[in-house]
């Protein structure tokens, strides 16, 4: 089968991570999957004419609103795949509600990535029942290694004479949903209060206006650097050699992230939001904060209490295993493909 695949994908957010990991595991068992950037179409109707020249038999999307709405009205049968601001943020308002409730009903399925998600969806639009699937990410990780953790070291400015470094990683895209900026006062005080903590925030210019924001502040905050866009394989070897991983985000689908520092045995902290809290259990497979202050609490403790760090690592790593297996995400996606025929 031929499937138009339409997703956020030049941002190189977390999204276009999973549209690339799915249209993997369609491929595998033999659909051709074409991904496509939702952002280069102005409306459905260059949708139409692409499905038309390129034949496309099916489609999916990734995110109810961006992607969505191309399909809306198409002739093809076609399924969604929930994002996180889809539900989070877009849902609130109101047109936007109005048009992925039609898309919703127009989908053969839906799939989101928890159970939250799957209720917030259904409280909204009560017509989707029994069309939602919850299939939460798998995850598979690849570090790099020939990585050369003193380099990046060394390219980030960060003191290695320091004793006893204990580097924490934000990994996001910079744009405002994501917050980078929330924690970087704290940090920063706390770094003046203890000179071998460093807070490194790694990934891509986004938004260009957020972007200089990001840029200013970090400047003039002591003992947290920024970092641009990285390979995977290398984000996966940098996650690897830190101390922690770091989520400040407003709101979340499903941090694939998050999960790839459980699955590499180190230790996270997240903000209490509703798609951090899906997977990360306080004290258990990770530590939920609800501001900065809390963060520093919470890091001070990890820092100083080693049999914390492993009981979280080790529970983390279990979770993964159980939980987010790139098998059963395979096997999903490959059997809604029927939906489609």
């Amino acid at each position: 089968m031929r499937i138009l695949f339409l997703a956020v994908l030049r941002a190189h957010t977390g999204n276009a991570v999973t549209a690339a990991r799915i249209r993997n595991h369609l491929e595998a068992v033999g659909h051709t999957c074409i991904l496509k950037d939702a952002l280069d179409f102005e409306s459905s109707t260059a949708v139409a004419s692409l499905i038309g020249i390129e034949k496309f038999e099916a489609a999916l999307a990734l995110h109810l609103y961006r992607g969505g709405r191309l399909l809306q009205g198409q002739r093809i049968p076609f399924g969604i795949i929930f994002g996180g601001t889809d539900i989070n943020e877009d849902i609130d308002h109101e047109e936007k509600k109005q048009i992925m409730g039609i898309v919703l009903e127009e989908a053969r399925f839906a799939v989101a990535f928890t159970e939250s998600m799957k209720e917030m969806a259904l409280n909204k639009w009560p017509h989707a029942k029994g069309k939602i699937h919850v299939q939460s990410q798998g995850i598979s990780t690849m570090p790099n290694v020939t990585f050369n953790w003193n380099t990046f070291l060394q390219n980030t400015e960060i003191n290695r004479s320091a004793d006893n470094l204990h580097i924490f990683i934000l990994i996001c895209g910079l744009r405002r949903v994501k917050d980078p900026l929330y924690l970087v006062d704290a940090f920063s005080e706390w770094h003046r209060e203890e000179p071998n903590v460093y807070m490194v925030i790694v990934g891509p210019e986004v938004d260009p206006v957020f972007t200089r924001e990001v840029k200013a502040r970090v400047k003039r905050a002591s003992g947290v650097q920024l970092m641009g866009e990285m390979s995977r394989e290398d984000l996966h070897a940098i996650v690897k050699n830190c101390f922690a991983v770091v989520n400040s985000s407003i709101s979340e689908g499903m941090s694939a992230a998050v999960l790839e520092a459980m699955d590499l045995e180190v230790p996270v902290l997240v903000r209490n939001i509703p798609g951090n809290a899906a997977i990360v259990k306080h004290e258990e497979t990770g530590l939920l904060f609800s501001h900065p202050q809390e963060f520093v609490q919470l890091a001070t403790r990890l820092v100083n209490d080693p049999a914390l760090e492993k009981k979280i690592v080790t529970k983390g790593k279990e979770y993964v295993r159980l939980c987010h297996s790139w098998k059963s995400e395979r096997d999903t996606y490959q059997n809604l493909m029927w939906k489609l025929q």
